[in-house]
Formats: structure tokens, sequence, C-alpha cells
């Protein structure tokens, strides 16, 4: 059964979260705008090749450091964005919940270092 907390809650999880990253890290982390919605959309979702009914706990929108080049500049802050709803729903307990929120953001903040999904999954945040 899905554990659920208010926003207030799931936010202060975010935050508890972002502060326990490790220092190399959390340096980083002052260029990203991390916010939490309730869930994706089906527009994300099918951009990412993803089945309507499957969940998406996160999602890095912005161009990874591997990418970028020192000639851009002005650009929009990447983003990693926490869905609330699907990560309650795959957490079954108050610290699952935590530990969930915290693989989540590190998985994002994987992307953001241009990361795939195969390289996180062999680091334990798939």
């Amino acid at each position: 059964m899905p554990y659920h907390v208010n926003k207030a809650r799931f936010g202060q999880l975010v935050e508890e979260a972002i502060e326990s990253l490790p220092e190399p890290f959390a340096e980083y982390v002052e260029y990203l705008s991390i916010e939490v919605r309730d869930r994706s959309t089906p527009t994300e979702r099918s951009r990412l090749g993803m089945p309507g009914d499957r969940l998406l706990l996160g999602l890095y929108t912005g161009r990874p450091l591997t990418r970028r080049s020192v000639e851009e500049s002005g650009s929009l802050p990447d983003v990693i964005s926490l869905f609330q709803e699907d990560i309650e729903n795959v957490s079954h307990s108050e610290a699952q919940l935590v530990q969930q929120v915290r693989i989540t953001l590190l998985h994002e903040i994987g992307h953001y270092f241009g990361l795939n999904e195969r390289q996180l999954d062999e680091l334990g945040f798939g």
C-alpha cells in the first residue's frame, strides 16, 4: 500500500535529501532548480517513450555537464522534477519514502552529470 504524506512533509524530505548530499554533489545542486510536482504529464512520459501507466519518479530537464560548451551562457537553469505521487506509490513506509526521495534525487543528479540509465543502475541509483 502506498505511503502518503502531505506536501509540506514531502518538501521537508526533499530538503533533507539535498542537505545530506556528499560535498562534491552538494556544490553543483546550487546550479539546479529542484521542484516537487504531483505527477508527470503524458507528454513528458511520451517524450521518454514510456507507456502512460508507467510510474515516473523524477525527471532531469536540461543539458548535461558533459555536453556543454564554455561558449554557452544565458540559458535557463536545469531542472530536476520529483513526482510525489509516483514516489509515494513505490514506498510503503516513512523509511522507504525517505530512501526513495534520496535515490530519485541522486538518479536525476546523475543525469545532470551525464550518466545514462545503465551507468546509474551500476551505481545503485537505477
